[in-house]
């Protein structure tokens, strides 16, 4: 999922509460009779920059257009899908809202309730982030979301924990790999992993597939929900016996992976884990969680590795690209925002607030770091990017593979029984 998951404070939100934040303050989709727009805008940072980033430019918005006003809720990552489908299928969704894409843009697109904000892009959007990164939100041609960020994932690593385990290079192969976790074993924990939130968990199982499956069987699956291709099966074969080293942190089943300094993200800040498998919000986690609350200096990239016998190429990217979407009952102005979010200046805000790489190619400019720069460069040299799993196969359908994953990883199912469950669940629709 991804995003999916930026800055993680716990925020307790009653779901009547959600619901009545979520009405436009107005008798036309939030318009009152003197021309005033008020907008509710749902985002996932919850604390720190990433929160101050939002506040500041729905105030900066408001400046620049005094008759709008939008109203920032933030909701906690792991709690936003659950709370906005609810929103959604009440009829009480706010007017922009974080869009993760794939399958679940497709299924708010189906039920009639994301805007179609196509004609509204700008030519300026148009330029600034190019078609690739537009079409992330797109079905059949048309834009129901503007991207703002580009998440490859890939194992975000301690160069210090490294070096002091003796891995001089970042290892490209799963051999290497796999010598890489034994020498950092010898030290303290080589993988941090936040099980208890089972995206993190599934993330194992979907850079496995990616290296199993061919570009053609991930895109023929999307369509199908069908599980039935071997490598699906190789997958959770290479899982299972990479897991069975024992990789990662004592209790990961129990850990969280962006709370606190015991997550997983935050065993990788304070040097108690010497790397994660994760998207490119990472670095912003970890940066909030070090003593400091300073990015990680000693931090570095580098792509999943290639693992043999697949069919999936070896530079192949798994991630997405994070957006905001208007509601079906959205006033014209959310269109406008949207198009606001992704020009250079804002954009370059977001990249310092998120330590994390803007979709606007002008903005890009101003990245220094060495990790995100890796990230790009891997990213840019990818011969084709997969989003997310459980965000391109629907959320009943990613749900049944992420807990298929984790009861895998916890002894208690095996790799047929994540076929059979997101087979099963592909049936229920």
């Amino acid at each position: 999922m991804a995003l999916k998951r930026t800055l993680a404070v716990a925020t307790v939100l009653a779901l009547s509460a959600v619901g009545m934040a979520a009405c436009g303050g107005g008798d036309d989709n939030g318009t009152d009779s003197g021309g005033n727009v008020t907008m509710q805008l749902w985002q996932n940072s919850t604390t720190g920059p990433g929160k101050a980033f939002w506040d500041k430019t729905a105030a900066d918005f408001h400046t620049a257009h005094p008759n709008v006003t939008i109203k920032v809720q933030s909701i906690q990552n792991e709690d936003l899908d659950g709370k906005l489908q609810t929103a959604l299928n009440s009829g009480s969704a706010p007017d922009i809202f974080l869009q993760r894409g794939g399958g679940k843009l497709a299924a708010m697109v189906e039920a009639g309730q994301l805007k179609d904000v196509t004609d509204g892009i700008s030519a300026e959007t148009k330029q600034a982030v190019g078609d690739a990164a537009l079409k992330t939100a797109q079905i059949d041609g048309k834009a129901y979301a503007v991207p703002v960020s580009i998440l490859p994932g890939g194992l975000w690593y301690s160069k210090d924990l490294f070096q002091k385990a003796g891995v001089t290079t970042p290892p490209a192969t799963l051999e290497e790999f796999n010598a890489a976790v034994t020498k950092l074993k010898a030290g303290g924990t080589p993988i941090a992993l936040g099980g208890k939130d089972a995206w993190p968990a599934a993330h194992w199982y979907y850079f496995f597939a990616l290296r199993a499956c061919s570009q053609a069987t991930l895109e023929a699956t999307a369509k199908s929900k069908t599980f039935d291709d071997a490598c699906w099966t190789k997958a959770g074969e290479d899982l299972k016996a990479f897991a069975d080293t024992k990789p990662f942190n004592e209790g990961f089943l129990t850990t969280s992976a962006q709370q606190g300094a015991g997550s997983s993200a935050g065993l990788v800040a304070n040097h108690k884990a010497s790397m994660e498998l994760m998207g490119a919000w990472d670095p912003g986690v970890i940066a909030s969680l070090t003593k400091d609350s300073k990015p990680l200096p000693d931090l570095g990239y580098f792509p999943f590795p290639a693992v043999p016998g697949g069919q999936g190429d070896p530079a192949a990217i798994m991630g997405g690209a994070d957006g905001y979407s208007c509601s079906a009952k959205a006033p014209k102005e959310c269109v406008d925002f949207l198009n606001y979010i992704v020009t250079k200046d804002v954009q370059e805000a977001y990249y310092k607030a998120f330590n994390s790489l803007p979709v606007n190619k002008q903005a890009q400019g101003v990245i220094t770091e060495d990790y995100l720069k890796a990230v790009l460069d891997a990213y840019n040299k990818a011969p084709y990017v997969s989003q997310w799993l459980d965000t391109v196969y629907g959320q009943n359908v990613g749900n049944a593979l992420n807990v298929g994953v984790v009861n895998l990883l916890a002894g208690k199912g095996d790799v047929a029984g994540i076929i059979k469950a997101v087979n099963d669940a592909a049936k229920k629709g």
